[in-house]
């Protein structure tokens, strides 16, 4: 029945602070749409952010910053990931680790988003 995913509402305390994060630290696109919308798209995908307080409706039972744990898949190699967010300032909290990802093994790399969400890169074998 379900194809893929289009896109995911993340619930953030900065719109701004969170859009600088997700352009400068992992390369994503901002894009506004709407009535004052705003989305970071990557690939065939994005995420919709909503300001914490103002959600738009309907709406998660309890919208929250850092609720949200996401894995995104590089064709990027692990080292020139950490090298990036090194020079971003970004924190590495665990990896490069062995994990299971939708389709196989990867390797993966965790660090905090500004709203304190959990983000592991991965990268699948070549």
């Amino acid at each position: 029945m379900i194809e893929r995913l289009d896109h995911l509402v993340l619930t953030v305390a900065d719109i701004d602070a969170t859009v600088d994060f997700y352009q400068r630290v992992l390369g994503m696109r901002h894009e506004r749409f709407g009535a004052g919308r705003s989305a970071l798209v990557f690939g065939q995908q994005k995420f919709n952010l909503h300001q914490a307080g103002r959600e738009f409706e309907p709406k998660a039972i309890k919208p929250t910053p850092g609720a949200i744990d996401l894995c995104l898949i590089t064709l990027w190699p692990l080292e020139r990931v950490m090298a990036h967010l090194a020079e971003q300032g970004v924190t590495v909290e665990e990896g490069p680790v062995a994990r299971t990802g939708a389709v196989g093994p990867i390797e993966s790399v965790y660090f905090r988003d500004p709203n304190g969400n959990l983000i592991e890169v991965s990268r699948y074998p070549a």
